[in-house]
């Protein structure tokens, strides 16, 4: 018993302590609107009418005589739309099917007191059925593999700064930098590394989307940490610096030259991760073999593409993963954030460039075991874009769904994950 509760105060520590950006769940309503699937699993198969029970609540009672607006389609292409209706006792039914695989999703929009309040539930129609639009360039491999190599021409030159203020008793914190994919051109992260003589495992943290500082993720003190910025700048610096930065030269970073190859922004990013891991292997006190990667959304991402990347990951845990499927739009159905389609036409080159960037393709030559998490109500990252990427995936894979959720987990979610990781360094 004692081992028991030891472990779980062990694991919260690491949920709270531990720097992952994952979006937080959200906080309770005043009005709360419920729509419930008639499936507890929200699976469904083509053409099965799904029927969508619709509740709206305040002070956990039904609000009588309640206005709303609904839609009801596939996610971002509704087919079915009403507003301003009237539900005398709070409470009503819609229905809805799909005749190809994808999701299928009942937004309710409940007009009170001058504020909306929203509600949905989004459910699966044959969605291990789901594959990717986007095509798969025949010198993918050739392309990433000379990039790589062309990257590794750069030395590492690492710098190590200690920062004594974030060092624990049994940890060392260090902000750590190293060259990317040509001199002068650097990563910075927080690495935290035992104090205790030996040679340890490793993860890689990669960031979720955005600018901002790091602290480092502490797993513990039976494994070398390091977590990643992607934008080549200090990742210690004051929070005013990645504002002016946000809203500056790095506005809209995921959109930068997506119609070239070689200069896309993502280019220096993904090569980043897989120099990330050299930098790991450069570290005396790790063991020299086990290393895996974790992260959420635009993290999700990166872990994904680290692992088809780079055959050394030996395990990856990813959350609700970004960046999948891009010409979904192109198709009439849901593509990935950062939804570059979703309201504009593609621009010269564009698509092309974008299927050596898109998460679908490094997830087809991922064969490390992967942990994998998210929910339906996720319209950050649709799960018709996420499954395009899981379902091509070759290795080992475990999916965690926690259904009702958009883009944030559970606290159980986010521990559930850190079990898993101990497990497979362990």
């Amino acid at each position: 018993m004692k081992k028991v509760l030891f472990s779980f105060c062990f694991l919260l520590v690491l949920l709270v302590g531990s720097s992952l950006r994952l979006e937080a769940q959200p906080a309770q309503k005043l009005v709360n609107v419920v729509v419930s699937p008639d499936r507890t699993d929200w699976k469904y198969k083509q053409k099965e009418e799904v029927t969508f029970t619709v509740q709206v609540f305040r002070n956990e009672n039904l609000l009588k005589d309640v206005v709303v607006d609904y839609e009801v389609g596939p996610e971002y292409f509704p087919v079915k739309k009403e507003a301003d209706v009237l539900l005398k006792n709070g409470k009503t039914t819609l229905k809805g099917s799909m005749n190809e695989p994808g999701f299928l999703r009942c937004k309710v929009i409940a007009k009170v007191d001058g504020r909306n309040y929203e509600g949905m539930a989004t459910v699966a129609v044959d969605e291990e059925r789901i594959r990717p639009t986007t095509a798969d360039p025949k010198d993918f491999d050739s392309f990433w593999k000379q990039a790589i190599e062309d990257a590794r021409k750069t030395s590492l030159d690492p710098k190590m700064v200690l920062m004594p203020e974030r060092c624990t008793s049994t940890q060392n914190v260090y902000h750590v930098s190293f060259q990317n994919e040509r001199p002068g051109s650097r990563m910075y992260g927080i690495l935290v590394v035992p104090k205790k003589e030996g040679v340890y495992p490793a993860i890689l943290q990669v960031p979720g989307a955005g600018i901002r500082p790091y602290n480092g993720m502490n797993l513990g003190d039976d494994v070398i940490t390091l977590e990643i910025g992607i934008h080549g700048i200090p990742v210690n610096m004051p929070q005013e610096v990645y504002n002016n930065l946000a809203s500056g030269a790095l506005n809209g970073y995921p959109g930068i030259n997506k119609n070239d190859r070689d200069t896309h922004y993502y280019k220096r990013v993904y090569l980043g991760c897989v120099r990330a891991v050299d930098f790991i292997f450069s570290l005396p006190e790790f063991d020299g073999s086990t290393v895996g990667v974790t992260g959420g959304s635009q993290g999700g991402a990166l872990s994904i593409v680290t692992a088809g990347l780079d055959p050394r990951i030996k395990f990856l845990a990813a959350f609700y993963p970004a960046l999948c499927d891009y010409a979904g739009y192109l198709h009439q159905r849901a593509g990935g954030w950062p939804h570059y389609y979703r309201n504009a036409k593609p621009g010269p080159n564009e698509v092309e460039t974008l299927a050596y960037f898109d998460v679908v393709n490094f997830a087809r030559r991922v064969n490390a075991p992967g942990w994998y998490s998210w929910g339906y109500n996720d319209v950050t990252c649709p799960p018709t874009s996420m499954y395009s990427a899981y379902n091509v995936i070759p290795g080992a894979k475990e999916l965690h769904l926690y259904l009702e959720t958009g883009h944030w987990t559970y606290p159980e979610q986010n521990m559930a994950r850190f079990q898993w990781l101990k497990e497979m360094y362990k």
